[in-house]
């Protein structure tokens, strides 16, 4: 008996070390995931843990250090421009910006 518990033990930790991270994250957070993968990837670190693949791109985990997370929905909505021309310029809708910053909180 005390074999299969433990088998049953190490499977279960198993399924869950092999689970991807975004799999714990509420809707919103992995819509606003899937988003940051799409658009954000290329130049900032989207984990708790990676680096930008663009120096000067600040990780998205950092961000809250910067800003007050829910200062950025004004922003979001009416178009983020910055002072480099590589970034992208960014309108989002009220739904997108609800899941981006359901994301953005889970990195706090």
């Amino acid at each position: 008996m005390n074999t299969i518990v433990a088998r049953l033990a190490c499977l279960t930790l198993g399924v869950a070390l092999a689970l991807p991270a975004s799999a714990a994250l509420a809707d919103s957070a992995q819509r606003g995931l899937v988003f940051v993968k799409t658009n954000c990837a290329m130049c900032h670190a989207i984990g708790r843990y990676d680096e930008s693949p663009l120096p000067m791109a600040p990780p998205l985990r950092t961000l809250h250090e910067t800003y007050p997370i829910d200062s950025l929905e004004e922003a979001f909505a009416e178009g983020i421009v910055t002072g480099h021309p590589s970034m992208p310029q960014f309108q989002l809708d009220a739904a997108r910006i609800n899941d981006l910053m359901a994301y953005l909180k889970t990195l706090e």
